[in-house]
C-alpha cells in the first residue's frame, strides 16, 4: 500500500513564516488581532471574545482582553518561526496599548508600528438643523 504524499503548504506541514504583519483593530467594544504573512494571507487571528478566558460583554473592550487576544494570535506564529513583524494599529479603542505591550513582550522584533486609523478630511455632511 502506498503512503499518501503530503501537500506542500498545507497546515499539517506548517510552513515557516520568517516575517509578517500584525494588524490590531481596536474598537470600543472589542479588539481583533490578525497576523498575516507579507503577501497578506491570514496565518492566525484572535479576538477578546474568542480567548480561553471567555471575556464577555463590556470586558471585551478592556486592555487586558486585548493583551490576551494578542498573546493568543502571536503564540501560534512564533511556533511557526516568525521572528520579525510590522504592526498596523487601527481604531480608537482602549485595546491599542494593551495589544502593543503583548506584542513587544512576545520576543518578535518590530520593524515599525504604524497607525492606520481612517481619518476623514472633511467628513460627512451634518444633518439639517432641528426645528422645534
Amino acid at each position: 500500500m502506498t503512503k499518501p504524499i503530503p501537500r506542500i503548504g498545507s497546515r499539517k506541514n506548517g510552513r515557516r513564516i520568517p516575517k509578517g504583519v500584525i494588524h490590531v483593530q481596536a474598537s470600543f467594544n472589542n479588539t481583533i488581532v490578525t497576523v498575516t504573512d507579507v503577501r497578506g494571507r491570514v496565518v492566525s487571528w484572535a479576538s477578546a471574545g474568542s480567548c480561553p478566558s471567555k471575556l464577555k460583554g463590556p470586558r471585551k473592550g478592556t486592555p487586558y482582553a486585548a493583551q490576551e487576544a494578542a498573546y493568543m494570535a502571536i503564540h501560534t506564529v512564533v511556533d511557526r518561526g516568525m521572528q520579525r513583524a510590522e504592526v498596523m494599529v487601527k481604531g480608537p479603542g482602549l485595546g491599542r496599548d494593551g495589544a502593543l505591550r503583548a506584542i513587544r513582550r512576545s520576543g518578535i522584533l518590530l520593524s515599525f508600528v504604524r497607525d492606520v486609523t481612517p481619518m476623514p478630511h472633511n467628513g460627512c455632511r451634518p444633518p439639517k438643523k432641528r426645528r422645534v
